[in-house]
């Protein structure tokens, strides 16, 4: 069964009232519950000026959300924009919400003058791999480093 698009979907800055909302599609798709932690996390993100985060509402629910941020001189960048986190609704996926909240950030960060953007995810994340290969996305300059720290009690 092909999945149509939806035309009604409206792409508006995302507000802490959308928390509840952006936190039940998190779930969704992590399977885990989305801790006070990372609430308070995603509350300062908002509340930080600059950023640039997005929503796509249908029918008057958050359906799907992108997270993004304005870094300026990070690691030899001048400014580039960095997509934290991004997620929609299994439901609706496949009929467009993502590429409307990508064009979207590209936009705002095309008027700021921001014309690199950045993103990192798993290797063995193929669906979301794809996804941002579809819209534009290559292998950067960059190689994702890690480090595990011990857990102090």
């Amino acid at each position: 069964m092909e999945k149509k698009s939806l035309p009604d979907v409206k792409i508006r800055k995302l507000t802490l009232k959308d928390l509840p909302q952006v936190a039940i599609i998190q779930e969704s798709l992590i399977k885990t519950k989305v801790t006070p932690q990372k609430m308070a996390i995603l509350r300062e993100h908002i509340k930080k000026e600059g950023n640039i985060s997005l929503v796509a509402v249908l029918g008057g629910q958050v359906v799907g959300f992108m997270i993004s941020e304005v870094m300026m001189n990070s690691f030899g960048l001048d400014q580039s924009g960095w997509i934290e986190n991004f997620g929609v609704f299994p439901k609706y996926m496949g009929r467009g919400i993502g590429q409307s909240l990508a064009t979207r950030l590209f936009e705002e960060y095309q008027k700021r003058q921001i014309h690199e953007v950045y993103t990192a995810a798993r290797w063995d994340s193929v669906d979301l791999l794809s996804f941002f290969k579809s819209v534009g996305f290559d292998r950067s300059d960059f190689i994702n480093l890690y480090k595990k720290l011990e857990q102090k009690e």
